[in-house]
């Protein structure tokens, strides 16, 4: 109409006001997550609002968004790890009613909880028979806990604890779930449930010989190759120890190398040329 301005109708966006030059991103969009393009993009949306449960399980330790406090409360086990890097690890638990974590400590590892449903209590001390800090939690409660510290988190509600964990560096092998405290207990116990093998962190000690074939061969190779035994030695007791951390027997290898090309690891470099 003569003597109204032309108007133009725009979708609703929201943007940053602190990144200007970021693309806008329209609300609606589905909230998920990437770790590999071609077979987990926008998964979640069908995950988090379908019947699907598949999401949660171990993606590290590949580039990842999920919306964490979704993927918190759907969790129903234990202990479920969902993303293990080489400096951290985030996991996920559920506390039923009356449950806690149980007293325990972890002379290297920092530790972050945050709480996303439920209510309870958290206790610590530098002694296990004195744990002189205590604070009620609460959805969104956020606990810090330093390494060497005991520690105990007690669902006192009526519903489950949903948290999350994070663990710096890593406290768990990659691919942890414990369906309920118990299996936790009896995987640190070294026992796997009902089959009466001997097992350490889920693995039985043949399980774990074919786990690290990879590594024997390695090393075998470096022996052909006339490389001194003191280097071997040294840098297969590294992946070993990675492997426990959580790595896979290739990622540890590869790992270790780097640190001995790229000068990280100095007295790697040394024993070589020995």
């Amino acid at each position: 109409m003569k003597g109204l301005k032309k108007m133009y109708y725009t979708p609703y966006t929201h943007q940053n006001p602190y990144y200007a030059n970021v693309p806008a991103h329209t609300y609606g969009s589905a909230a998920g997550y990437w770790a590999n393009p071609n077979d987990l993009a926008f998964n979640s949306y069908r995950s988090f609002y379908g019947d699907s449960r598949e999401i949660l399980k171990d993606y590290g330790s590949n580039p990842f968004v999920i919306n964490i406090n979704e993927a918190a409360k759907q969790n129903s086990t234990y202990r479920t790890a969902l993303w293990t890097g080489n400096h951290l690890q985030v996991t996920l638990m559920s506390l039923n009613a009356g449950e806690d974590i149980g007293l325990e400590i972890h002379p290297d590892v920092d530790q972050f909880l945050r709480i996303e449903q439920g209510q309870g209590i958290v206790q610590m001390g530098k002694s296990k028979d004195n744990l002189s800090f205590q604070w009620r939690i609460f959805d969104d409660s956020a606990i810090m806990i330093p390494a060497g510290m005991w520690h105990n988190v007690t669902n006192t509600g009526n519903v489950p604890l949903k948290l999350y964990s994070i663990y710096a560096p890593p406290n768990h092998p990659f691919g942890t779930v414990h369906n309920t405290k118990a299996d936790a207990m009896a995987m640190e116990e070294g026992l796997a449930n009902g089959n009466g093998k001997t097992a350490t962190f889920g693995k039985t000690p043949d399980e774990w010989v074919r786990h690290t074939e990879f590594l024997v061969k390695e090393g075998l190779e470096d022996v052909k190759r006339g490389i001194n035994m003191t280097h071997i030695l040294q840098e297969f007791i590294l992946m070993g120890v990675l492997v426990g951390k959580g790595y896979s027997p290739e990622k540890a290898y590869e790992t270790v190398e780097e640190w001995e090309r790229t000068g990280k690891s100095k007295l790697l470099q040394e024993s070589k040329n020995m």
